[in-house]
């Protein structure tokens, strides 16, 4: 270990590497940029790679905050879809509708594409001078020190060892890291698998967003640009097995039964793809020199598209904390320091995770007390304004503590 002769402290190759260049991960490099502090972006795949994911997010207004405040939004806002309305209905019957208006906001959310929002990102940070990507790059192990951590990396075939104040944890909900480190999760995989597809409807969606209620689970349309709809469809795991076993006719023909006549004959736009639903907490973000952000600290539900705007929460609370603890000569890596982001994120997180996982389980069923309580709350975020304000403001990110980078 080389050593500083006149503190006998290590000399760092970088104050910060984080492990996982997905969108959370940039999104935290992005954040730190100007900051004094060394960071080291670590992604296993090639930028290009990393941003061909055919995903698809419904992104927050308070997302959409943290990106201007990064200086990106602009890019990103034109290739994604403002929502105009947001409406929420129970197995056809009458809902509850959101509008700009009731936050006094031009548009009440957003969806885009990974690919509309991971360039952007990778291309502001590779103006970043203090940002250092290591990509494509695996990391082969993590020792963790009193006053350091020593990250094993393999790129191209070759193996190098750098030291660093803090490693974070970015790559994602079966996080190596977290396991690693011995961080134990808790949480549950639901009964339920997820269906997504693009597809093109006859007629002008308007931006509308829609949150169908069905016994067997939720049923989102999210608009996309150029008059396309992502769908996200949640089923029982054997009915959504089956269901992608069907032919695109057979597919399509289930699908219309969900979806309605609002817009006229669709189309299927590209693959089906299908993945398991769980809910998961890990028992703690942070331990000295490692902090989780993102899905490797947490999932939800897909109801409610909340999943990336808390990973983005997180990277841009954990960018705050390392700030201001640099700003005042702190060590950045200690658990003093790092106890900050838990204490802001985890209960933050932990009422998301609560408000997806009592959305699904009240609507996806037939017990008729619950369909009568789930009707009164439709009936109450109709008619009761505050409620209705104070629902809209969990969902768009804007209840909680707000981010500085947002306010900017």
């Amino acid at each position: 270990m080389v050593m500083n002769a006149q503190n006998q402290t290590p000399a760092f190759d970088y104050d910060i590497a984080i492990v996982g260049g997905g969108i959370a991960g940039a999104t935290l490099a992005a954040c730190l940029n100007n900051s004094g502090l060394k960071v080291a972006l670590i992604e296993a795949q090639s930028q290009e790679a990393a941003a061909s994911k055919q995903q698809v997010y419904a992104i927050t207004l308070l997302s959409g905050e943290i990106f201007k405040g990064i200086g990106i939004w602009e890019k990103i806002r034109e290739k994604i879809a403002g929502f105009s309305e947001i409406n929420l209905s129970d197995t056809g019957k009458v809902g509850a509708l959101f509008y700009p208006g009731d936050l006094k906001r031009e548009e009440v959310g957003y969806a885009g594409e990974h690919s509309a929002i991971l360039p952007v990102l990778q291309e502001f940070i590779n103006t970043c001078s203090n940002v250092s990507w290591f990509c494509p790059a695996q990391v082969a192990g993590v020792s963790y020190y009193g006053d350091f951590a020593e990250i094993e990396l393999l790129e191209n075939s070759q193996s190098k060892r750098i030291k660093t104040r803090l490693v974070v944890a970015a790559d994602g909900a079966r996080s190596p890291i977290r396991e690693a480190a011995g961080i134990r999760t808790n949480g549950w995989k639901y009964w339920q698998s997820c269906i997504t597809t693009r597809i093109k409807p006859e007629k002008a969606h308007k931006n509308v967003a829609y949150e169908r209620f069905w016994p067997s689970g939720p049923f989102a349309i999210l608009p996309l640009p150029n008059n396309r709809c992502n769908i996200v469809w949640t089923a029982p795991h054997a009915e959504a097995k089956a269901m992608m076993e069907l032919s695109d006719e057979g597919f399509l023909a289930e699908l219309k039964q969900r979806y309605g006549e609002q817009m006229g004959n669709i189309e299927l736009e590209g693959e089906r793809r299908i993945f398991n639903v769980q809910l998961m907490q890990s028992e703690c973000y942070v331990l000295p020199r490692l902090a989780l952000i993102g899905d490797a600290a947490h999932c939800c539900h897909p109801v409610g598209g909340q999943g990336l705007n808390m990973g983005i929460r997180d990277a841009a609370a954990l960018a705050e904390v390392l700030r201001k603890a640099h700003q005042k000569g702190e060590d950045i890596g200690a658990l003093k320091v790092l106890k900050k982001y838990e204490g802001w994120r985890k209960f933050e997180n932990l009422v998301i995770l609560g408000f997806t996982d009592l959305l699904d389980r009240m609507f996806s069923n037939k017990f008729m007390p619950l369909v009568l309580l789930r009707q009164l709350g439709l009936w109450v975020l109709r008619k009761v304004g505050p409620v209705k304000v104070l629902a809209l403001r969990l969902m768009t990110g804007l209840l909680g503590r707000m981010p500085e980078v947002a306010q900017r």
